[in-house]
């Protein structure tokens, strides 16, 4: 419903409410916007663009609203009071959405999670059920939809707030529920960190998958592994982040990971309740940023991608960027602003397995380059750490003595600590 800022279009921004509401199931039958000087404290819009709004209403017989940002608990009771028709921010959309797709237990209560803390401070304002017919604040008129799923996690009740009269016994009680989510999450956290511990002592590297949603992550997952990730054309199809092992050219192997993808304006609450499964960026020796070069938005996705790694403090990870989906490029699409943004750039297409073989050479090369050049000293007791060396490090010259095996070469910072012991200093 606002006018955008910082380099998207009015018309992108509401383009991409459309099909985040699309992918909730929710019919679209019509939209606004309006340009803002400063946001309304009390209705977020002016009085003005609620007047015009209101007129829609014998003509579309929509029944929810849903706002491109995040309404205050005041703001959005104050519209509901003046139109008399449901409304959503953007924040419970996406939640919704995460709802539908999370299929694991990781993935559900990182959600409710999520769920329960944008709920909180809305407990005094009762939500009634939500018919599946809405005026978007975005897109053209759409066409007709399924229904929405009717799950604790879907928005006809996994955002409806209790009733009034048991406003403090609800409160006691979500906050409760938060409690024991954040104690379960924080154990499914220790249990990944054990598995990347694992993972770091054996000496595999590890390459995260990031990018904006619907960028063609999991395509590309499925491209380079063989693996079976369902993939489709809607915002977050998948939440549920999946492993792969992935052979490289010169027959090291690698695990790749799909992490979820992220979008403009993720919910704050979101990145906190996926602290667990982000971490695997976080922990990943190489980042593969996917950016879908079809999108005339591309840049600006990129910087919202860009956004979220700066908060979790892997900006500075050696990252690849791959410009996907370039079988699917219009001949008359200017591109020179991407190439320039991207100047180091990969074109490849998952879908149609183009450019593949550059990327596994790029990311051997890579990695390659995040080596440590070093000198140990290994006593034949130890020979298990002689095959680690050759597995996953580069080996430039090997001798045998009376003490043991002396090696010389790269090998992954990650393993270091393994041959603490036995390295020659200065050498």
């Amino acid at each position: 419903m606002k006018g955008d800022v910082s380099g998207w279009q009015i018309e992108d921004s509401l383009a991409e409410l459309e099909q985040l509401s699309s992918t909730a199931q929710l019919e679209i039958v019509g939209q606004t916007y309006q340009k803002l000087e400063r946001v309304d404290p009390g209705t977020y819009i002016g009085k003005g663009k609620l007047d015009e709004i209101q007129t829609w209403l014998a003509e579309l017989h929509f029944d929810l609203l849903v706002f491109d940002d995040e309404l205050s608990p005041r703001q959005q009771r104050n519209i509901e009071e003046f139109l008399g028709v449901r409304v959503l921010d953007r924040t419970a959309l996406i939640l919704d959405i995460f709802a539908q797709h999370a299929h694991t237990r990781e993935g559900t209560m990182q959600v409710e999670l999520a769920q329960y803390e944008y709920l909180l401070p809305r407990l005094t304002h009762q939500w009634a059920h939500l018919n599946r017919q809405v005026a978007a604040g975005g897109g053209r008129r759409g066409r007709g939809a399924r229904g929405a799923g009717s799950g604790p996690g879907s928005l006809g009740a996994g955002l409806r707030g209790p009733g009034e009269t048991q406003l403090e016994t609800d409160r006691r009680e979500i906050n409760h529920k938060i409690t024991q989510l954040k104690r379960n999450l924080e154990q499914v956290r220790t249990q990944r960190e054990l598995y990347r511990a694992q993972r770091r002592h054996a000496g595999i590297p590890t390459i995260a998958l990031v990018g904006y949603t619907n960028a063609g992550k999991s395509t590309l997952l499925n491209a380079l592994s063989g693996a079976d990730a369902y993939i489709a054309d809607q915002l977050f199809a998948t939440l549920d982040p999946i492993t792969r092992r992935i052979t490289l050219p010169s027959g090291r192997e690698v695990l790749l990971t799909d992490t979820v993808g992220f979008i403009k304006k993720l919910p704050t609450h979101l990145v906190a309740a996926f602290r667990a499964t982000l971490e695997e960026v976080t922990d990943a020796d190489l980042l593969l940023h996917v950016v879908d070069i079809t999108q005339r938005t591309a840049i600006e996705q990129s910087r919202e991608v860009e956004v979220v790694l700066e908060q979790l403090e892997a900006i500075a990870k050696p990252t690849i960027v791959v410009l996907n989906k370039v079988d699917k490029l219009d001949a008359s699409q200017p591109l020179d602003d991407v190439l320039q943004a991207f100047p180091d750039g990969l074109m490849i297409s998952a879908a149609a397995r183009m450019g593949l073989d550059a990327l596994l050479q790029r990311i051997e090369e890579t990695l390659h380059h995040t080596m440590i050049l070093v000198k140990v000293k290994l006593p034949y007791r130890d020979a298990e750490l002689v095959a680690l060396f050759h597995k996953h490090g580069s080996v430039e010259w090997e001798e045998y003595s009376d003490e043991g095996t002396t090696i010389k070469g790269f090998l992954p910072e990650r393993l270091l600590d393994s041959f603490q012991d036995y390295l020659i200093r200065n050498a």
